[in-house]
Protein backbone atom coordinates (compact mmCIF):
# COMPACT_ATOMS: atom_id res chain seq x y z
CA UNK A 1 0.00 0.00 0.00
CA UNK A 2 2.86 2.58 0.88
CA UNK A 3 4.99 1.98 -2.61
CA UNK A 4 1.34 2.38 -4.01
CA UNK A 5 0.45 5.26 -2.12
CA UNK A 6 3.85 7.15 -2.64
CA UNK A 7 3.57 6.34 -6.64
CA UNK A 8 -0.36 8.27 -6.76
CA UNK A 9 1.39 11.26 -4.76
CA UNK A 10 4.24 11.75 -7.35
CA UNK A 11 1.31 11.73 -9.82
CA UNK A 12 -0.64 14.04 -8.02
CA UNK A 13 2.45 16.17 -7.66
CA UNK A 14 3.64 16.17 -11.03
CA UNK A 15 -0.21 17.05 -12.14
CA UNK A 16 -1.57 19.32 -9.82
CA UNK A 17 -0.17 22.20 -7.82
CA UNK A 18 -0.19 20.99 -4.18
CA UNK A 19 0.63 23.66 -1.75
CA UNK A 20 -0.58 22.07 1.58
CA UNK A 21 -0.69 18.67 3.14
CA UNK A 22 -4.34 19.11 3.43
CA UNK A 23 -4.10 19.78 -0.31
CA UNK A 24 -2.71 16.60 -0.73
CA UNK A 25 -4.83 14.61 1.54
CA UNK A 26 -7.59 15.82 -0.57
CA UNK A 27 -6.27 14.49 -3.51
CA UNK A 28 -5.42 11.42 -1.92
CA UNK A 29 -9.12 10.88 -0.73
CA UNK A 30 -10.52 11.94 -4.41
CA UNK A 31 -8.47 8.84 -5.98
CA UNK A 32 -9.73 6.41 -3.13
CA UNK A 33 -6.74 6.70 -0.82
CA UNK A 34 -7.63 7.69 2.92
CA UNK A 35 -4.57 8.72 5.22
CA UNK A 36 -3.87 10.66 8.12
CA UNK A 37 -1.66 13.36 8.49
CA UNK A 38 1.12 11.92 10.45
CA UNK A 39 1.05 9.35 7.29
CA UNK A 40 1.64 12.29 4.42
CA UNK A 41 4.37 13.84 6.62
CA UNK A 42 5.93 10.77 7.06
CA UNK A 43 5.61 10.37 3.14
CA UNK A 44 6.79 13.50 2.41
CA UNK A 45 9.97 13.21 4.54
CA UNK A 46 10.59 9.78 2.84
CA UNK A 47 9.92 10.95 -0.64
CA UNK A 48 12.06 13.91 0.32
CA UNK A 49 9.66 16.54 -1.62
CA UNK A 50 10.56 19.89 -1.18
CA UNK A 51 8.61 23.09 -1.76
CA UNK A 52 9.47 25.11 -4.65
CA UNK A 53 8.00 28.38 -5.81
CA UNK A 54 5.54 27.66 -8.17
CA UNK A 55 3.99 29.64 -11.13
CA UNK A 56 1.39 31.49 -9.51
CA UNK A 57 4.08 33.00 -6.95
CA UNK A 58 2.79 30.46 -4.57
CA UNK A 59 5.10 27.54 -2.91
CA UNK A 60 4.33 24.02 -3.80
CA UNK A 61 5.39 20.58 -3.44
CA UNK A 62 7.84 19.26 -5.59
CA UNK A 63 9.95 16.17 -6.45
CA UNK A 64 13.88 16.92 -5.55
CA UNK A 65 16.68 16.76 -8.48
CA UNK A 66 19.46 13.84 -7.85
CA UNK A 67 22.16 15.85 -6.24
CA UNK A 68 23.94 13.64 -3.89
CA UNK A 69 24.24 10.32 -3.31
CA UNK A 70 21.52 9.54 -0.70
CA UNK A 71 19.09 10.49 -3.17
CA UNK A 72 20.55 8.06 -5.91
CA UNK A 73 20.48 5.49 -3.09
CA UNK A 74 16.81 5.95 -1.92
CA UNK A 75 15.76 5.58 -5.44
CA UNK A 76 17.93 2.23 -5.65
CA UNK A 77 15.99 1.25 -2.80
CA UNK A 78 12.60 1.79 -4.35
CA UNK A 79 13.68 0.21 -7.37
CA UNK A 80 15.08 -3.03 -5.61
CA UNK A 81 11.96 -3.28 -3.63
CA UNK A 82 9.30 -2.60 -6.23
CA UNK A 83 11.20 -4.37 -9.84
CA UNK A 84 10.87 -8.45 -10.58
CA UNK A 85 12.61 -8.65 -14.05
CA UNK A 86 14.01 -6.80 -17.18
CA UNK A 87 14.05 -7.68 -20.86
CA UNK A 88 15.22 -5.15 -23.47
CA UNK A 89 14.52 -5.94 -27.15
CA UNK A 90 15.25 -3.59 -29.68
CA UNK A 91 15.84 -0.16 -27.58
CA UNK A 92 13.41 -0.94 -25.57
CA UNK A 93 13.36 -2.04 -21.96
CA UNK A 94 10.69 -3.80 -20.51
CA UNK A 95 10.71 -3.73 -16.78
CA UNK A 96 8.16 -5.62 -14.80
CA UNK A 97 7.13 -4.70 -11.39
CA UNK A 98 5.39 -5.68 -8.37
CA UNK A 99 0.90 -4.81 -8.79
CA UNK A 100 0.39 -1.01 -8.60
CA UNK A 101 4.33 0.03 -8.19
CA UNK A 102 5.31 0.59 -11.69
CA UNK A 103 4.70 4.85 -11.65
CA UNK A 104 6.92 5.23 -8.71
CA UNK A 105 9.63 2.95 -10.22
CA UNK A 106 9.35 4.78 -13.26
CA UNK A 107 9.62 7.97 -11.91
CA UNK A 108 13.27 6.51 -9.94
CA UNK A 109 14.14 5.51 -13.34
CA UNK A 110 13.77 9.03 -14.54
CA UNK A 111 15.40 10.67 -11.46
CA UNK A 112 18.61 9.12 -12.26
CA UNK A 113 18.52 11.01 -15.27
CA UNK A 114 20.45 8.60 -17.51
CA UNK A 115 21.24 9.85 -20.83
CA UNK A 116 20.65 6.40 -22.65
CA UNK A 117 17.02 6.93 -21.30
CA UNK A 118 14.66 8.83 -24.02
CA UNK A 119 12.19 7.92 -21.23
CA UNK A 120 9.35 5.88 -19.50
CA UNK A 121 5.94 4.97 -19.89
CA UNK A 122 4.39 3.33 -16.96
CA UNK A 123 1.06 1.30 -16.21
CA UNK A 124 0.45 -0.65 -12.94
CA UNK A 125 3.13 -3.32 -13.21
CA UNK A 126 4.81 -2.54 -16.28
CA UNK A 127 7.46 -0.23 -17.47
CA UNK A 128 8.19 0.09 -21.01
CA UNK A 129 11.64 2.43 -20.99
CA UNK A 130 12.83 3.42 -24.65
CA UNK A 131 16.66 3.74 -24.74
CA UNK A 132 18.55 5.84 -27.17
CA UNK A 133 19.75 2.86 -29.08
CA UNK A 134 19.49 -0.88 -29.79
CA UNK A 135 23.21 -1.37 -28.42
CA UNK A 136 22.31 1.03 -25.41
CA UNK A 137 18.94 -0.74 -24.10
CA UNK A 138 20.81 -4.16 -22.82
CA UNK A 139 23.31 -2.21 -21.21
CA UNK A 140 20.48 -0.18 -19.28
CA UNK A 141 19.02 -3.51 -18.43
CA UNK A 142 22.11 -4.85 -16.97
CA UNK A 143 22.85 -1.54 -15.37
CA UNK A 144 19.10 -1.85 -13.55
CA UNK A 145 19.68 -4.85 -12.65
CA UNK A 146 22.65 -3.71 -10.88
CA UNK A 147 21.23 -1.58 -8.81
CA UNK A 148 18.49 -3.44 -7.66
CA UNK A 149 20.82 -5.92 -6.76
Amino acid sequence: MKNTRQAVILDIIREGHIETQDELSAALRERGIQVTQATISRDIREMRLIKVLGPGGNYEYALPEIRDGSMADRFGRMLAEAVVSTASSGNLVVIKTLSGSANMAAEAVDSLHWPEVLGTLAGDNTILLVARTDEEAPLVAERLQRLIR
